[in-house]
């Protein structure tokens, strides 16, 4: 990190970046969807849901692709669409078995790439398509993708279940680069080997099973720190995290700032919390899937995320005025 680099900056970048201020409408459409039944376990502000099938639960989840970068790279737009919804599976500790996909486009061009990059990405993590709709001419150009997993409830991870005193650990891979078509991009899936990433998102499943998280989440569009804040606001806590213990690239070789790594999208990244007496184990088995990871802070009780850097401090969200996803009323 800079050292001219401000903790406010950071904070008010974080908080001010589109892939935190997009979330703002979902506490409403929970409000207005959400409908409790005795086969859901978990299901609204967490990465899938969990549907009740004996002791193997059922995951559910879905995502889409911005518009934007649908236009501007439709290969990484496909690529993309697979990859997000693998990794919500891998965040709750299950295994991803396949998905169906929405695709929508007004170009021959466009789909071809887009459905190029869906191949590939299925290839590479061993996760098929089994089936979708096709809007063959739409005045737009859109992918949309609902995945299936499966977990052992007894080993499912989730985002409300962060508690005080627990460490925030943040395990990202390194090794990538920031993508041509989207500088909020990290990539790292395509130039690891297929091996590789599914190891990456295997780690994930062995956690849940030796139940070394206390709550966890993949690092998604609004960034490290935009993606603790979306787990603290699920488990109604805060945290304290040093911006200085954050796992990051060689920012002057890579030529961006501290500010666009934070709120960047990681090819493969993970926010987690787990008691601090299973932190080694934790940081060791991250390790070993090659992916960098730190102990970069504690959760408390404040429902406050402050960030802290050469003991200067900022309060990036009061989850107790606003949240994120504007969760509870």
């Amino acid at each position: 990190m800079e050292e001219n680099c401000s903790t406010e900056l950071i904070a008010k970048a974080v908080r001010e970046y589109a892939g935190v201020t997009r979330k703002h409408a979902i506490g409403e459409i929970i409000r207005c969807l959400r409908l409790d039944t005795d086969d859901v376990l978990v299901s609204f502000g967490e990465d899938a849901a969990l549907i009740k099938n004996n002791d193997d639960g059922i995951l559910l989840a879905a995502d889409g692709i911005w518009s934007m970068l649908m236009e501007a790279d439709p290969f990484w737009a496909g690529f993309c669409s697979v990859l997000v919804n693998v990794h919500d599976i891998a965040a709750m500790g299950g295994r991803p078995l396949a998905m169906v996909d929405i695709l929508s486009v007004h170009s021959e061009k466009i789909c071809h790439e887009v459905l190029r990059g869906m191949s590939d990405a299925c290839r590479k993590f061993n996760v098929p398509i089994v089936g979708g709709h096709l809007h063959p001419d739409s005045e737009f150009s859109a992918v949309d993708v609902a995945i299936m997993g499966i977990v052992k409830t007894e080993n499912a991870i989730f985002s409300h279940t962060a508690k005080p005193g627990d460490r925030v650990i943040a395990a990202i891979d390194l090794k990538g680069r920031v993508h041509p078509s989207c500088a909020l991009n990290w990539d790292s899936a395509t130039i690891r080997s297929d091996e590789e990433v599914r190891n990456q998102i295997k780690v994930m499943q062995k956690l849940g099973e030796k139940h070394l998280l206390t709550a966890g989440k993949d690092i998604s569009n609004p960034g490290i720190i935009g993606t603790l804040g979306m787990l603290l606001e699920t488990s109604e806590a805060g945290a304290e995290i040093d911006l200085g213990k954050i796992p990051v690239p060689n920012l002057s070789e890579i030529g961006i700032p501290f500010s666009q790594w934070v709120r960047m999208y990681p090819g493969m990244g993970f926010i987690v919390t787990a008691e601090e007496k299973n932190v080694p184990e934790v940081l060791a088995m991250f390790e070993g899937a090659n992916m960098t990871a730190s102990d970069i802070g504690s959760v408390n009780s404040s429902e406050n995320l402050t960030i802290k850097y050469n003991k200067k401090e900022s309060s990036v969200f009061d989850l107790t005025k606003e949240g994120i996803m504007c969760l509870f009323e």
